[in-house]
């Protein structure tokens, strides 16, 4: 076989060195982890907030390319209300929704939100308190992640009979939204009746409550109009919530997948949920209006005036509470009060 001549030899030997030099073909990317997220209610299918949720979760897989998937499980069917704190922490469900005021203070910097006289609509209340408690939350949610707060649309005192004074509380039964209500209800001589929202019908028609602070549309949802007939149009008070996540299985995401939780637990998906809520709830005033055998009425000045002076004891412990974490709670509500006039939401 005749031998290669020296030319060849030499370009095959170029060759051979020119691929050694050749960087070697990059590694595949590793395919990201799917995660499919519980998010847990416990609030009935047809509440007007979840249809946000399931917008909120639809969002987050077109984000991931589907790598994260929510699905949604509504009236309490992995936990009761008080629970959902907890359920969080725990990995029950991967995302819940909380109430501030059901978790016998745990939360005291948040259930400053609650009080009574402080914000009159909840697309601005919304963004004020979503804004204002990421300040406040890293201290009193060392176990879980907050993905955003938010608030209803003020809800009012709902009764049996008609109350128009502070006065007219004593000695009657009261379903109080929260810890803070009944601090208000007890102040005023009447007795707190501890229930979740779920199980407030029962309480009024059993006889146990005589009255309830609710949202205007969840009276309707929740079949209470069936046993309150008299309702104060006045923006009583407000509830505080938010929807937290398991910190483990965050931690497990991708960086891509944590910036898109990210972008989602914002204050713009605060106030979208705060809004379409809100905007819910305030169209059960006029219906509530419209049905026989309901009553729905405003208070004179004087009589608003009384109310918010017998609500300053409630500001006092609140205060009293909340400086025991290390903040300064005249500060801190009137950075609060400061935002919700800057969101057009301050009770004048």
């Amino acid at each position: 076989m005749p031998q290669p001549s020296t030319l060849a030899r030499v370009a095959l030997a170029a060759a051979l060195i020119a691929a050694l030099l050749l960087p070697a073909p990059a590694a595949a990317p590793a395919q990201e982890k799917s995660f499919s997220l519980k998010f847990s209610s416990w609030v009935p299918p047809a509440h007007g907030m979840h249809p946000t949720i399931k917008e909120w979760g639809e969002s987050i897989s077109r984000a991931t390319n589907g790598t994260v998937k929510v699905t949604l499980y509504p009236a309490q069917q992995l936990g009761k209300a008080d629970d959902h704190y907890d359920m969080a922490r725990d990995g029950i469900a991967e995302v819940t929704y909380i109430a501030l005021g059901y978790q016998a203070g745990r939360l005291p910097m948040g259930e400053g939100i609650n009080l009574p006289f402080l914000m009159t609509n909840a697309d601005g209340g919304s963004r004020a308190v979503d804004e204002w408690y990421r300040k406040y939350h890293v201290k009193e949610m060392t176990d879980v992640k907050m993905c955003l707060a938010f608030v209803h649309d003020p809800g009012a005192l709902h009764a049996k009979k008609k109350i128009s004074r502070p006065e007219d509380l004593k000695g009657m039964k009261i379903r109080s939204a929260h810890g803070t209500m009944a601090d208000f209800v007890t102040l005023l001589g009447g007795s707190n009746v501890r229930v979740s929202a779920p199980e407030a019908r029962q309480a009024l028609e059993s006889g146990v409550a005589d009255a309830i602070t609710f949202p205007w549309k969840s009276i309707l949802l929740f079949g209470i109009d069936k046993v309150v007939s008299y309702h104060m149009d006045l923006p009583f008070y407000v509830a505080s919530f938010a929807w937290l996540m398991n910190k483990a299985t965050y931690e497990q995401m991708s960086p891509a997948q944590k910036r898109a939780i990210d972008a989602h637990c914002s204050n713009e998906w605060a106030a979208k949920v705060g809004k379409a809520w809100g905007d819910y709830e305030a169209a059960g005033r006029a219906e509530m209006r419209a049905l026989p055998g309901h009553t729905v009425y405003t208070l004179m000045p004087d009589d608003i005036a009384a109310w918010r002076r017998a609500a300053e004891p409630v500001y006092a412990k609140w205060a009293a509470a909340a400086a025991k974490t290390g903040f300064n709670p005249d500060q801190a509500l009137s950075e609060l009060r400061a935002l919700l006039k800057k969101y057009n939401a301050d009770f004048r």
